[in-house]
């Protein structure tokens, strides 16, 4: 298989990290999506990373499909079964919505100052805001989110911290020790620390 994505993408991390914990075989290829004669741009009409070529060549996009798909082959899934795979992928959705926020800001703010919309961009930290709140009253007191095992829903919402400290200036750890206690723990699991963006 081959993954294209970025250095830099939350969503492009988050299946790394997945392929990792799985030992997968996967072929990981640095590509970002504005290069319109690239893969990405041939292989996914959205035009966005991930991209995952299977080895029959089927294409996939997406990262919670890809995830999916992933999670699929695996013998121990990340992805719980029962109830408590409706609470993790609550989880999955709370980080990945915190990332489509934060990117979303980041985006906004990049705009020459005159054509920023300071409703978009407050109308994003609140998201993120809240977001917090829930997560920091929802992790208890476990290493992990659910019945103590590592899954998606760690990878997710510890994916989304990162993120925030990486492309949002707030320091939501002060606000939050209990949630940055915790987020310092996954943080430090190989599978992020392999795949911790570069700082620029």
């Amino acid at each position: 298989m081959k993954l294209y994505g970025s250095l830099t993408s939350p969503y492009v991390r988050k299946v790394r990290i997945v392929v990792l914990e799985h030992r997968q075989d996967c072929e990981f290829i640095v590509e970002g999506p504005m290069d319109l004669a690239g893969n990405v741009a041939r292989l996914n009409p959205l035009g966005k990373v991930p991209v995952l070529v299977r080895s029959d060549g089927e294409v996939m996009f997406d990262s919670p499909m890809i995830v999916e798909y992933l999670d699929g082959l695996a013998a121990t899934p990340l992805i719980p079964t029962g109830d408590e795979r409706w609470r993790a992928q609550r989880w999955h959705a709370l980080g990945q919505g915190m990332v489509d926020a934060t990117v979303t800001r980041m985006m906004e703010t990049r705009r020459a100052a005159e054509k920023q919309d300071p409703g978009v961009i407050g109308r994003q930290e609140d998201k993120i805001a809240v977001a917090l709140r829930f997560a920091d009253d929802h992790i208890g007191t476990g290493e992990f989110l659910i019945n103590e095992a590592f899954s998606i829903a760690d990878i997710s919402l510890g994916g989304a911290l990162a993120y925030l400290d990486l492309r949002y200036t707030r320091d939501w750890h002060s606000a939050y020790p209990r949630l940055s206690r915790w987020f310092g723990a996954i943080n430090s699991r190989p599978s992020f620390m392999e795949t911790a963006p570069p700082s620029g």
